[in-house]
């Protein structure tokens, strides 16, 4: 029986060691990307500020669109996901002294803000609204260029 139960906290332990692991992995980076770089902001304060920049340029249609390409990306990670891109989206649009964003800044800030292996999911979402990607093939992944 003792046996059973030295066993039984060993397994327990490991499993707990591995979460928190997993937990200080995703703390870490998040503290990485809160460091200040030369410039005194962080990567998340740059995103912040193209977001807070540009709000007043997003349009209704440009926002639902937005919506639905991030929605393959599980719902706890969304936000995170949505603010990383958005703040990609508003820096082209500042760097390109656009009016507002259009369909072709959001899709070719979403192609830079993501990475290459979710350009699938980007690609089929472009697919059923029936939006040309051809513009953009150059961004894409190589694989995905034939499809």
């Amino acid at each position: 029986m003792s046996d059973l139960f030295i066993t039984i906290i060993i397994i327990w332990t490991f499993i707990l060691l591995g979460f928190m692991g997993i937990g200080g992995f995703f703390m870490f980076r998040k503290f990485l990307k809160r460091m200040p770089k030369e410039d005194g902001k962080s990567t998340l304060d740059w995103e912040e500020y193209y977001v807070e920049k540009t709000a007043h340029l997003w349009k209704d249609k440009e926002k639902e669109l937005l919506n639905e390409l991030v929605s393959p990306v599980p719902q706890l990670f969304r936000d995170v996901a949505k603010q990383k891109i958005a703040g990609r989206i508003g820096q082209l649009a500042l760097e390109r002294n656009s009016k507002e964003i259009s369909r072709d800044i959001l899709i070719e800030g979403y192609i830079l803000a993501t990475p290459k292996r979710d350009h699938k999911f980007l690609i089929k979402k472009l697919d059923e609204k029936n939006i040309d990607y051809t513009p953009y093939l150059s961004l894409l992944e190589p694989n995905y260029k034939s499809q």
